[in-house]
């Protein structure tokens, strides 16, 4: 039998419902489905006491793999709770002035290479986006909704068609930190 434990941090209830687990902090509350099925047997979530345990009857390599995946899922879910997760993001030119804006459910690349119609990357629910002028700062409880949202951030400014060497204009992530 192979399992890995993580301590449940003093200011975070957790509990685990067959695969469902849910945690509650200072930040807010976060659960997450966890799907257990694996090729060479299953992989079982347990609260003990004050810890996580993830455990598998299978000693094989992928499911090693997986439980030391969960565990890690799963303290990011304790950071997130506790800390909550920042990414800042810069927006570079050397060609055409760009204007960031936030509207309602999307965030506006305006005259990006001097296109004349706004580049759009859409919100993800639960990520606060603060823009100074070309400085973004993403900051949420879920660290794969935050790092999602920057991803689409960048993916909106991506230049098809001409030498990146020339044209490195674009939204780039600068740094990324747990805490605000």
């Amino acid at each position: 039998m192979y399992f890995e434990e993580i301590d449940i941090p003093k200011e975070v209830s957790a509990e685990v419902i067959g695969s469902l687990v849910k945690v509650k902090g200072p930040k807010g509350e976060l659960s997450r489905n966890f799907e257990l099925k694996t090729v060479k047997g299953s992989v079982k979530i347990e609260k003990i006491e004050n810890k996580i345990r993830v455990s598998s009857e299978s000693e094989n390599r992928k499911v090693k793999a997986l439980v030391g995946t969960l565990i890690a899922h799963i303290r990011n879910m304790f950071i997130g709770v506790t800390k909550g997760f920042t990414y800042k993001l810069r927006g570079v030119y050397s060609h055409f002035p760009f204007n960031i804006k936030v509207e309602n459910d999307k965030v506006l690349i305006q005259n990006f290479l001097g296109e004349r119609t706004p580049r759009i990357a859409e919100r993800v629910e639960g990520v606060e986006i603060k823009v100074d002028g070309l400085e973004i700062t993403l900051t949420g409880m879920d660290k794969e909704k935050v790092g999602l949202m920057a991803s689409r951030l960048e993916q909106a400014t991506r230049i098809t068609g001409r030498d990146r060497r020339t044209f490195q204009d674009g939204i780039y992530l600068i740094s990324a930190s747990e805490g605000e």
